[in-house]
């Protein structure tokens, strides 16, 4: 089972930006595939932020965060990244991120985290007022 892993969490300040990157434990694993971020913040449900397919298209965005995030695919590292500006205290969560075969972006079924095969265990933003 191919293992994904967050990293680039931490503690910044309103208005401060992160970039979270998601990495795959198998090889050129991202090629093709339809990869969303979730989030959960405290107290609450996780909830699906972005998803895109790593092969090309539209990406959609949670209105919390669109115009604020984007997506992009590092296909020499195999590697995928959500970058945050602009950032708002309640963006504060644990972010994950998840992928499968690329047609789940062509469905909103790309929205569900149960759509999913693989996940990573997730990294803590905080934003702070």
């Amino acid at each position: 089972q191919v293992q994904l892993a967050e990293s680039g969490g931490g503690s910044v300040q309103a208005g401060g930006s992160l970039t979270l990157s998601c990495t795959a434990s198998g090889n050129n694993f991202f090629r093709d595939k339809c990869v969303g971020w979730f989030r959960q913040a405290p107290g609450k449900e996780r909830e699906a932020i972005a998803n895109f397919a790593t092969s090309g298209g539209t990406a959609g965005f949670h209105d919390s965060v669109k115009d604020r995030f984007t997506l992009s695919h590092d296909n020499a590292k195999d590697m995928v990244h959500l970058q945050m500006n602009s950032l708002k205290p309640e963006d504060t969560g644990v972010y994950y991120c998840a992928a499968a075969s690329a047609p789940l972006c062509w469905s909103t079924r790309r929205w569900k985290w149960g759509s999913y095969e693989h996940w990573g265990q997730g990294t803590q933003v905080t934003v702070s007022s």
